[in-house]
Parts: structure tokens; sequence; C-alpha cells
């Protein structure tokens, strides 16, 4: 049996293959201990057997969690004399430029745990100033006395050469003060210069280590002895336990991942590979381009911290299924980021929320269908609800379903923001594009959504409300590595040699057999005097390629201007086993087969709309909009002037302004 396990702010989903079918199941989060929702899935998913588990993959927000509400280790830095403030001093950029008191994150190693030792290397790694042990001992001395959890060590140019920071690794161990694994070098999580990101990336990396090893080693502790637990990674790739206890900061923003790679596998499998990923979960919204292929990032933020690690190129906004609804002080609507989160939650749950959700909103305009919320295992509070979204009403002189129609509107507008800021502000036209919706409340606002942009194709997976938790199950090993490139251009190669017998070994240590095993290898390059580079694939004739990418990227070329390597990179990838997902026949007759799922109508604030059950629409099966489709882990809304069909892979395709084949299918 194979699993994934994806946990987030409101429901824990679970996806599990077993000899080519699969199973779901979906249930609330227990964010006071992620582990227990993740465990009380597993014994409902296998039927009380998780023994059989062979395979679990997990998407985790734990390292994310901790850094956004400042409840991560108690670290501390080390670094060169001179440079005990590089945290705080950091780039002196200003997030609002016309504010005339800014308000900078402060950093996550406050002033009192940054010290600073006398050691310096020069610009090629060779040594200046030996490592003053002594001067050292006297900082272990007061790290001891401020009982701290982890040390982030970054000393200047250590990627070109490590043994100082080494040495004050061994020095740290050797006190008895922390164990080696407690100890984040940056010349082992960040090998590259530019010196506050990779400072930055160590402590973030220094700060949520333990926390990510105590909740590993507690899940491990309590799945079968002969399981494989692999964790995700931003990258949509996925790593050992053991390997993610030592690259924690790497899985911070695995959940929104796992998602960007499942849609894309199954639009794929669809016959679209260009597409906008849309995953609306119970806290927020993540939205991704992938114009052929899955894009990344150099370099993201997390609260305003720099994270210099390789990413999905995902946005994300607060906007979810709780997110809240509120009057300002100026008596305007506003809809997020705050969320009710799992406990209380939305109105709608009966869980004790009293502050109106975009889930709330939805239930009112009719988009839930009490009897098949969660499968029927969620009984739904619709009267409280609807009293709520009248008393917002009133405060603003309007209906409950007209408020409700606000909140809609206003929580489709700022995810409509969110996708041209990954689409039309990068140069691609949206309408070229298929939407493909999931998360909980993806498939609700889809449509609305992909009107906005004139999308034209809304592709909704079988499972969209599980997607992330299957994506965990389509994602490869993934391994991302990098050094300073060598002086010489000829020695390239020789670099990228080097990585590769490095990744093979970590891949075959992840189990992954040779004939398993693929590697890509680029270089970062810049014209010489330019602040950023541009990655080119490894090949002859590298300034020739470079000048291409950058063409490409702004439009023009520096002809004649000298061009310089800066990083080398290898991206290895190890092929795992993932759930057959077979096609199907489509039905001879469209119109009887979605007849065959037809429920009823029931009548709504917006008008009638028809119920189908997604169980029983069978591949082939067309109807027209309105109507909702119900399933067990989401709900599929079909606006007025949209038509739905079931591809052979059980895809909802919904097309804009286009007719089923034959009759409504009612």
């Amino acid at each position: 049996m194979l699993v994934g396990v994806d946990t987030g702010g409101t429901f824990t989903d679970l996806v599990l293959s077993d000899g080519g079918q699969l199973r779901i199941h979906k249930l609330l989060s227990t964010p006071h201990d992620p582990a227990a929702a993740i465990l009380a899935g597993l014994a409902a998913i296998t039927g009380g057997n998780p023994a059989a588990l062979r395979d679990v993959a997990h998407g985790s927000t734990v390292a994310t969690n901790a850094i956004l509400e400042r409840k991560g280790a108690r670290a501390a830095l080390i670094t060169t004399q001179g440079f005990r403030d590089i945290l705080a001093i950091g780039r002196q950029n200003r997030p609002e430029l016309y504010a005339l008191h800014p308000v900078l994150p402060p950093p996550l190693i406050p002033r009192e745990r940054c010290f600073d030792a006398p050691e310096r290397l020069d610009h090629r790694g060779h040594v200046i100033t030996p490592l003053d042990l002594a001067a050292l001992d006297a900082v272990i001395a007061q790290l001891a006395a401020l009982k701290v959890e982890a040390v982030a060590v970054c000393f200047l140019y250590s990627y070109l050469n490590p043994a100082h920071e080494r040495a004050a690794r061994d020095r740290l161990v050797a006190s008895g003060l922390l164990d080696e694994s407690r100890v984040a070098l940056s010349s082992d999580v960040l090998p590259e210069f530019r010196e506050y990101e990779r400072a930055s990336t160590t402590a973030l990396e220094a700060y949520v280590r333990p926390v990510m090893s105590r909740y590993l080693a507690n899940l491990e502790r309590q799945l079968p002895p002969d399981s494989r637990l692999r964790i995700m990674k931003s990258d949509g790739g996925v790593i050992s336990a053991g390997a993610a206890r030592e690259q924690a900061i790497q899985t911070a923003l695995s959940g929104p991942a796992a998602g960007v790679i499942g849609a894309f596998d199954l639009a794929a499998r669809a016959g679209f590979d260009h597409i906008i990923t849309l995953d609306i979960g119970g806290t927020s919204t993540d939205v991704a381009l992938c114009p052929g292929a899955p894009t990344f990032h150099p370099e993201r933020e997390i609260d305003g911290l720099p994270l210099r690690l390789r990413t999905l190129d995902i946005e994300t906004i607060g906007a979810g299924g709780g997110s809240i609804a509120r009057l300002d002080a100026g008596g305007a609507l506003r809809v997020g980021p705050e969320s009710a989160g799992a406990d209380p939650g939305s109105i709608i749950y009966g869980r004790g929320g009293t502050q109106v959700t975009v889930s709330d909103a939805n239930a009112v305009l009719g988009r839930f269908d009490p009897a098949h919320f969660l499968g029927g295992r969620l009984a739904l509070d619709l009267a409280s609800a609807e009293a709520a979204l009248e008393a917002l009403g009133r405060a603003m002189g309007l209906s409950g379903p007209q408020a409700a129609r606000g909140v809609l509107e206003i929580a489709n507008t700022n995810i409509d923001r969110a996708v041209r800021r990954v689409s039309v502000a990068r140069g691609h036209d949206p309408r070229r594009f298929t939407l493909v919706a999931f998360g909980g409340a993806g498939p609700l606002h889809a449509c609305d959504v992909a009107a906005r942009l004139s999308i034209p194709r809304v592709l909704v997976p079988r499972y969209p409300g599980v997607l992330c938790a299957l994506g965990l199950l389509l994602a490869d090993v993934a391994l991302d590595l990098s050094r300073p490139a060598p002086q010489h251009a000829d020695g390239l190669a020789g670099r990228a040699d080097e990585l590769r017998a490095e990744a093979a070994r970590r891949l075959a240590a992840e189990g992954i057999p040779a004939e398993g095993m693929a590697f890509e290898a680029s270089v970062d390059m810049r014209y010489h005097g330019q602040a950023y580079e541009l990655p080119v694939p490894l090949g002859p004739d590298m300034a020739a390629r470079f000048a291409e990418v950058h063409r490409a990227r702004y439009g023009h070329v520096l002809a004649g201007a000298p061009v310089e390597a800066v990083n080398v990179r290898l991206r290895a990838v190890g092929r795992v086993k993932k759930p057959d997902l077979p096609g199907e026949p489509l039905a001879a007759d469209p119109v009887r087969a979605a007849r065959a799922a037809f429920l009823g109508e029931k009548t709504t604030a917006s008008g009638a709309l028809a119920l189908y059950e997604r169980e029983q629409l069978s591949p082939g099966a067309a109807f027209v909009g309105p109507a909702l489709v119900l399933q067990a882990d989401s709900t599929v809304y079909v606006a007025a002037d949209w038509s739905a069909r079931v591809d052979g892979a059980r895809n909802l395709i919904l097309e804009r302004g286009t007719a089923a084949p034959g009759a409504s299918g009612r």
C-alpha cells in the first residue's frame, strides 16, 4: 500500500493506492498535534490495518507554521568577526517605499543570541586569519548560559572552503552543548555567495530543524516499523524522513508544491500541458503557472525573511474557505487573510465558529448540500450560517444572500489578482491556459475565476479535495545540489561530474536503483558586473547559450560583454513507483450517462441547481449548468453558462459557452 498524506490548516487529506485502486479519506486537522489526525486517517483508510503500509509520503506545514507563528527552536548564530548584525542589517530593503516609519519583520535570531568569532578567508577560500578556538570556546560558554537548542554557523567565503565552519561544529559538539544534528552550517545548507541570503537561510534551517526533527520522530514511532516515510520538499520532490531532518527548511512550502505536481501530472495525461493551478483550501489559495512544465524560483520569502532555495513558483494569498468576512472601520467589506482554521472553523461546521467565512457564504447560496457534505459524515449547521449572513447583511443594508454574494465576489477578486500576478504580469495570456481547480473549495470558485480571466476551460480532477495528497504519490525523489563555478570555464563539466557522483550516492541511500536516476546540470551565468544570474543548461558554447536565454528573458543581449559563470547546479531525480491510473472507455450516450448520476434539483437563493453524484458520472457523461457535482472530498459548482463532460480518467472538463452533446442530461 502507498499512502499520500497532506496536512492542511482545516483538513488532513489521505489517498491510498492499493493494487491499482485509489481510496481517499478526509478528516479535520488537529493543529495542536498534526500527527494525531494523520494516524487517525491512516487507521481509517487502511481499514484498521496500517501495518500493511509500505510507503507513506507526507506534505507538512510544520516548518512553515513554526516560522509564521515564531515557534521554532531557541537558536543562535555564529559569524565571522564584525558580521554579528548581518541578520538585522539585511539588504535594507523597504517593503513600503514611502512609509515614514517602516516596520521590518524581526530576525528569527535576536541580537543577544548572535555572536562572532575571529576568522577570515579571502575570495578564493584561502585562510587569512585562522579560526580562534579560544575565542570560540568563550562564545560556546555564552551559548550554554543562554540554553540554546540549535546553532547556525555562517562564515565569510565558507562556500569556497568549509574548513572553519566544520571546525566550529566539531568544537560545539565536543563541548557537549549540542549534538551534530543541531548545528547548521551554511556550507551545507547553501554553498553559494550572497552573504545575507546565505545567513538568513542557514538561520531558518537552525530555527526549524529541531521542531521538524521532533515531529518526524514522533510520527515515525507511531507508523508501522516496516513502512518508509518520505517528505515533500518545496521544489516538488520527496526525500526520506532522515534527509528531511538534515534539510528541514527544504520542507517549508511542501504542501502547495504537492498540489502543483499532482495537477500538472493529471492535466498532462488529459492532454493539457499549459495550465494554471487553483488550489483553494481552508486557509489559503495557491496558484501557479505551468507553461508546458512546472516553473521554479531560486528565492522566496517567508514572512519577509529571504529563503534562497529552489522552490516551485507558487503565489499564495490568504483566501480560503475559512477566510473571515468582516466590515472594516470604514464599513467596507473585507475577506481574509485571517482564517477561522480547523478549530472552531466556519459557522457551517457547527464547531463553535461565530465569524462569517467564505464557506458560510457558499452554503447560504446553496453551493453545499448538507446530505452529501464530506460524504455525509459532517452535519452542517445551515441555520446558524444563514443567521450570521443576515446579520452581516443588515450592517450593510443588504439581505443575507446579497451579503453572501458580496463575500464571494471579494474572495474571487482577490484570487483573480493572484492569478494575474503569475500570468499576465509575466507576459502569459491566461486565455491560452486551462485552469486546474482543486482543494476543498477550488471547484466551487473555478467557473467564476475563469470567467473573470476569460479562461475557456477548467479541469477538475477526479478527487480534487485530496489532490495534494495524490500529488505526493506522483512525486519523484528530487535533489538540488550547487557549488561555486570553477575559475576556468573548462572546469564546469568536471564540477558537474562531482555533483553527479554526490547525487548518485544520495539517491542510492534513498533506495533508488541506478536505472531510475536522471541528472540535469545547469550553470548560473551573468554578464560581468550584473547583480543576478540566469540558469543555462550545461553544454558546449555556454556564452552563446547564455545570450539566447538573456534575450528570451530581457529582450536584448550585450554584444561583446564578458560572460561569467557563478554557480554549477545539478537537478537529480529518482523515479519512484507511482499509482497506476488507467483510462476508461467513454459512454456511447453522454446524456444517458449523466442522467444515471442525476439526483434531482434544489432551489437556492440564486435559482435552481441540478445535483449530480460524482461517483456515478461515468466517462463520457455530459451535462450543462447550473449544477452542483457532489462528492466526499469537494463540491463542484458548474455555472449557468458552462457545460461539463467526463473524460476517460474521470476528470471533469468544464467549458465556457459550449453546450454539452444532446439535452441537459437531467
